[in-house]
């Protein structure tokens, strides 16, 4: 049962509706995290404005998806466990390899620089030794991807800590990270 209830979204009025139906609009749906969210708009949108912020950015929708499922493992949320697990898929990225990444680990070399680095951030809070930033280098990630890396960590720790502090009800096939993180 959630600790949050999410915001109806057939009866929410001003900055609430305006959020919510742009989020139907480009979803098709109102998935449970965001309804709740909703409860504070201000919170919604500053989540809605990052996330479009760095769909713009040195990173594929593989890449991004894959840091947020490495960061999901690492703070056991299903919620979003289950949900870019569904956007994986949706991304043809095979279960194995959605394992893996919710392990924090990739077969493409690259990539598992990245979510090497993202573990190291989550892990250690940001307190990044420089041997970690050197190996990030060396495995060819650039400053900007680091700084983008960080971003996303940022955004993915806030729905992991909010899915956490409101149950939400997942509405996704669900993951459960612990079983998977065994498997």
């Amino acid at each position: 049962m959630p600790r949050l209830s999410p915001v109806d979204h057939a009866t929410a009025e001003g900055r609430t509706k305006e959020l919510l139906d742009s989020v139907q609009a480009k979803m098709g749906t109102v998935p449970n995290l965001l309804g709740t969210l909703a409860n504070a708009p201000a919170a919604l949108a500053a989540f809605l404005q990052a996330g479009d912020a760095l769909s713009s950015g040195v990173f594929d929708a593989k890449t991004r998806d894959a840091i947020a499922l490495t960061v999901a493992g690492l703070n056991k949320c299903d919620y979003c466990a289950s949900a870019h697990s569904f956007i994986s898929s949706s991304l043809k990225v095979e279960q194995t390899e959605i394992a893996r990444r919710l392990n924090g680990t990739s077969e493409d070399p690259k990539l598992n620089a990245i979510l090497g680095f993202t573990r190291s951030v989550v892990e250690t809070k940001g307190r990044v030794s420089d041997a970690d930033l050197q190996g990030a280098r060396a495995a060819g990630i650039s400053d900007a991807e680091i700084t983008e890396i960080v971003a996303h960590v940022a955004l993915n720790v806030f729905t992991n800590y909010f899915n956490h502090v409101a149950d939400t009800e997942i509405d996704f096939p669900v993951i459960s990270v612990s079983e998977s993180i065994a498997a």
